[in-house]
C-alpha cells in the first residue's frame, strides 16, 4: 500500500520529478508516466524545467529517446545546467529503435550504460548519484526505416511497461533507504 509516495515505515514521503523529451513516437514519454504514476511524480519537459526548482525534489528522472548514442541534447543541456546537487538521488532512462535482438543479456546493460553515460557523467558531476538506470525498445520510423514498417513496432509494449513500474519500484525503495540514512546523519547535529 503506498499513500502520498510513502511507502510504510518511510520516515517521510520521497518527493519525485520525472523529466522526459520525447518526440517521434512518445516512446519515452510511456515510459515516463509508467515510471511517474508508480512514484506519484510530476511530469515535466527539460524546457518546462527551472535548473533552481530541482532542489526542491530527493529523487529526480531524467528520459529520452537515444540520438546517435546518447540522451536528447536538451537532457544533457539542462543536467549541466543544474545547481550542486550533494549526492541527491537521480535515475536515468530512455528507449531506443536499435534491434532488441543485437544485445541479449549483458550486452543490453552495457549498451545501455554506453548511451546514458554522457548524461551520466554530467549528472554525477553535479554532484547527484545516479541510483539507477532503464532502457527499452521503442518504435522507429527514423530514415529508411519508414519503408519498411519501422523497427520495434509496438515498443514500448504492456512488458516494457511494466518492468517500468518496477523499476520505478525499485528506485523508490532506494531513494527512501538514501533518505533514511540522511535524515539519521542529521539527528543530534
Amino acid at each position: 500500500m503506498e499513500l502520498d509516495g510513502k511507502e510504510p515505515g518511510d520516515p517521510r514521503p520521497v518527493k519525485s520529478l520525472v523529466v522526459v523529451f520525447s518526440y517521434h513516437h512518445m516512446n519515452t514519454e510511456k515510459i515516463a508516466h509508467a515510471i511517474a504514476n508508480v512514484l506519484d511524480a510530476a511530469v515535466k519537459t527539460p524546457q518546462q524545467v527551472i535548473p533552481d526548482e530541482i532542489r526542491e525534489y530527493d529523487l529526480v528522472g531524467f528520459g529520452s529517446g537515444i540520438y546517435s548514442a546518447r540522451n536528447h541534447e536538451s537532457l544533457i543541456e539542462l543536467a549541466d545546467a543544474l545547481p550542486l546537487a550533494n549526492g541527491r538521488n537521480a535515475f536515468i532512462f530512455s528507449t531506443f529503435g536499435a534491434p532488441v535482438a543485437l544485445f541479449p543479456g549483458e550486452r543490453l546493460k552495457g549498451f545501455i550504460r554506453d548511451n546514458h553515460s554522457a548524461l551520466r557523467e554530467t549528472l554525477e558531476s553535479r554532484g547527484y548519484t545516479v541510483v539507477d538506470e532503464f532502457a527499452c525498445a521503442g518504435f522507429n520510423t527514423n530514415s529508411f526505416l519508414r519503408f519498411f514498417g519501422g523497427l520495434n513496432k509496438g515498443r514500448p509494449d504492456a512488458d516494457d511497461l511494466r518492468h517500468a513500474e518496477e523499476f520505478a519500484r525499485s528506485v523508490k525503495r532506494l531513494a527512501g533507504q538514501e533518505n533514511k540514512v540522511a535524515d539519521r546523519g542529521t539527528v543530534g547535529t
